[in-house]
């Protein structure tokens, strides 16, 4: 299928999903705003924290919300896009994924577009406000390198969790049931990840870096975005994330072909 195709199918199956939300318009209200206080919650909880100290490792309150930002904002945008994955487990159990086979269209494609949820989207307004004051209250200087770090953490950040969501998909063909490891990952990732990573000591700093490669979208391009280091080749280390992602597909495509049907 070509690209143009593809993402005009895509727009369609999201079309869909959102106007089926749409039709309870007062329950998609209660969602975004009840989504929107669970992160306002934390952004509070990081108000308070700081009340009563100025720094963290050498952090201050504004490079917090910096990092607190493109984590949430990467996670929502991740929710939003990958959804599919996370629900996949109920997929393969309701004998979906066996009709999802039968159709001339791309599985991903397919899991990805019927599973788009507009109302994860209040987290998202969080995640604006906090990277607007992080934005003040922070000392960078702003050129298009820094400018392109920003956009490549939030981006590569999208990716890595989409990707943590698909190889938790992968393990559904085994296992049918989903598997709450890859929750320690995920949900685990967002909540530590408002913090800089090298603030919980060496031991996960290694973890991730080399097993699962969050450093690569936050610790070590905040580095720089921060002007703690002139290494300015850190601002690319979020283009590791495409490798992380095709890593994930083929782990996706090796349990797709080993997919024995469900049933219903």
């Amino acid at each position: 299928m070509k690209i143009k195709e593809t993402i005009k199918l895509y727009v369609k199956y999201a079309s869909v999903c959102t106007q089926s939300v749409m039709q309870y318009k007062l329950s998609f209200l209660l969602m975004i705003i009840g989504r929107f206080i669970m992160a306002f919650s934390e952004l509070i909880a990081i108000q308070f924290l700081f009340s009563g100290f100025s720094q963290i490792k050498d952090y201050t309150y504004g490079d917090v919300l910096l990092c607190f930002s493109i984590i949430q904002m990467s996670f929502t945008f991740a929710e939003l896009f990958g959804n599919g994955f996370k629900a996949f487990s109920g997929t393969v159990k309701k004998g979906e994924f066996d009709r999802m086979m039968l159709r001339p269209c791309s599985l991903l494609l397919q899991v990805m577009g019927t599973r788009f949820e507009i109302g994860r989207t209040g987290p998202l307004l969080t995640a604006l406000i906090t990277l607007a004051l992080g934005i003040r209250h922070s000392q960078i200087t702003w050129s298009i390198l820094t400018v392109w770090t920003l956009a490549a953490m939030i981006i590569g950040g999208t990716f890595l969790f989409i990707g943590l969501f698909m190889l938790g998909a992968s393990f559904c063909f085994f296992s049918i049931e989903d598997t709450s490891l890859i929750n320690v990952l995920t949900y685990g990732a967002k909540t530590h990840g408002k913090y800089p990573i090298d603030i919980y000591g060496k031991g996960i700093l290694r973890f991730c870096t080399y097993v699962i490669p969050y450093t690569l979208i936050q610790y070590y391009p905040l580095q720089f975005l921060l002007g703690k280091t002139r290494s300015w080749y850190l601002a690319f280390c979020p283009l590791g994330m495409i490798v992380f992602l095709l890593v994930c597909y083929f782990i996706w495509q090796f349990g797709v072909k080993h997919y024995q049907s469900c049933g219903s």
